[in-house]
């Protein structure tokens, strides 16, 4: 049976269930209806104050690399058990200096229903070679609105966590 963890559970069975040395603190764990993300902090690299900033790149994407690949059998493993006890995909990335890298993560199809103007909307997107599909336009739509609006976003997501706090405050029907 299915365990529906708050995202604080979550935090503490990762924090709990990964090696101490993988991560500088405990990893951020996001999760939607169908996935976890869990990202963490590695060492950035030190290359000496004369290091162009090439070098630097280099060096961190070759960390980056190193890492997934020495993490991978275990990661896997993880991601098993989690899957198991929460019915959801597990997905990794790490955080280098000031980049994320996220590893393979979940491609979930969406379903909706638009009106003309809205298909219009996608079809300009497409037709002037912005996306490749309406697929693709309203994906673009979806992280647009995301960057732009994050203090609404944020917003959104403090209600919706006070609604929940609500509800598990209240009686439970019985």
């Amino acid at each position: 049976m299915p365990h529906h963890a708050t995202p604080d559970e979550l935090a503490g069975w990762f924090a709990g269930r990964l090696p101490d040395a993988w991560f500088a603190g405990a990893p951020d764990v996001s999760l939607d209806r169908e996935e976890i993300i869990v990202v963490g902090a590695i060492a950035d690299v030190d290359l000496g104050p004369d290091a162009t900033d090439a070098a630097r790149a280099a060096a961190r994407m070759s960390r980056v690399e190193r890492f997934r690949e020495e993490t991978r059998d275990e990661r896997m493993a993880i991601a098993e058990d989690a899957q198991h006890r929460f019915r959801k995909i597990v997905s990794w990335g790490v955080r280098i200096a000031d980049e994320t890298h996220l590893f393979t993560t979940a491609s979930v199809p969406v379903m909706t229903r638009l009106r003309q103007p809205e298909r219009r909307v996608l079809d300009t997107l497409v037709e002037a070679g912005v996306a490749r599909s309406r697929s693709d336009a309203l994906a673009w739509c979806v992280k647009l609105v995301g960057e732009n609006e994050t203090t609404w976003i944020d917003s959104l997501r403090d209600a919706l966590r006070a609604v929940e706090e609500a509800r598990r405050a209240g009686p439970t029907a019985g």
